[in-house]
């Protein structure tokens, strides 16, 4: 399959990690692993009737794919891009990441903004060929970007503009993880942790190690072929996601451009936040906000999370003399190690 959402839009940074150093004393847990979304799985859970969940699993990933995949140009939110109007929903998995967008574009302003996918692509970072706009042609295109221009209800979605277009680079892979969680929930599975292209969740605890789930977040300093941590995270009933602008960028005249579009100007978010790790009860709400923070920048991104107290974070930025500087919030303190 074509990259789909954060292996082009939000780069993959939180990697699942086993604990080192303790001694396996409890069950061995099932995993499951697969590709997905242009990315990769990793599914381990804990299940006292050894149950193999696979074929459920890659199923659920297919039908959210037939939902959200842009590169997918039969899937829903494809059609709906080509669409004059909008189109009704035949699947059950297109209206929830459009309420949770749309939640997300209020509460940060615009932010986060699924409707860039026209911005995206014209920065040569969608699924169409990259281009190099002018500023007359990025002023066009924001006439028509905006989630006002579009209308959701329980079974359809429209737009007021033919040239409206969807994006769920910012919001599809953390939709995916709660998705396949709330399956394994149904199952009475308890202790897991779902980890999709590196965001997740971890359910419950590591029964083997009896600890946390443990996730690492790559050092901003990594290369593409040398990647290594900078922070450590325990987690139990939390949701995880990171974007970052590591090494998903172009080059135009000498210049770095960043995957990251502000929706307010057209043009990919030029900041000193390097990384933006998202903690929240579920995935898909993490995953829009990480994508908000980016455009954000830290300095704005660390005022709105006091005034949310649903989410935590660790937000890695460029101080002022050059070097790495991180902010974490209260309810993350005991819970991440950072690395010097």
């Amino acid at each position: 399959m074509i990259p789909f959402t954060k292996s082009l839009h939000v780069l993959i940074l939180i990697t699942s990690l086993p604990l080192e150093g303790i001694a396996a004393i409890g069950p061995e847990p099932i995993r499951v692993i697969g590709k997905t979304m242009g990315t990769t799985y990793h599914i381990t859970y804990f299940d006292d009737h050894q149950r193999d969940f696979t074929i459920s699993i890659d199923s659920l990933f297919l039908m959210v794919n037939k939902s959200i995949n842009t590169y997918d140009q039969t899937s829903e939110v494809s059609v709906f891009n080509r669409s004059e109007r909008g189109v009704s929903f035949k699947l059950p998995y297109l209206y929830p990441p459009l309420a949770k967008a749309q939640e997300v574009y209020q509460a940060s302003d615009g932010a986060f903004d699924p409707t860039v996918m026209p911005l995206v692509n014209a920065w040569g970072f969608g699924p169409e060929t990259e281009t190099d706009p002018d500023h007359h042609h990025v002023d066009s295109i924001r006439n028509f970007v905006g989630f006002d221009k579009i209308s959701i209800s329980q079974d359809s979605v429209s737009k007021s503009d033919p040239r409206v277009q969807l994006d769920f680079g910012g919001i599809g892979q953390g939709y995916g993880a709660d998705v396949v969680s709330d399956y394994l929930r149904s199952k009475g599975i308890h202790n897991f942790l779902v980890e999709l292209g590196g965001e997740g969740v971890a359910s419950g605890t590591n029964i083997k190690t009896r600890k946390p789930w443990q996730v690492g977040i790559t050092d901003p300093q990594s290369t593409l072929e040398n990647q290594f941590l900078k922070a450590y995270v325990s987690l139990t009933d939390r949701s995880f996601t990171t974007a970052g602008n590591y090494f998903n960028y172009r080059m135009r005249d000498g210049k770095r451009y960043s995957h990251t579009i502000d929706p307010s100007t057209g043009y990919p978010a030029d900041r000193n936040i390097l990384s933006a790790s998202v903690f929240s009860k579920d995935c898909m709400t993490a995953d829009a906000w990480d994508t908000a923070f980016m455009v954000m920048g830290h300095e704005r991104a660390i005022e709105v999370l006091k005034h949310h107290p649903e989410l935590d974070a660790l937000i890695l930025y460029t101080g002022a003399d050059g070097k790495i500087k991180s902010y974490v919030t209260r309810g993350m303190k005991h819970n991440i190690k950072i690395e010097p």
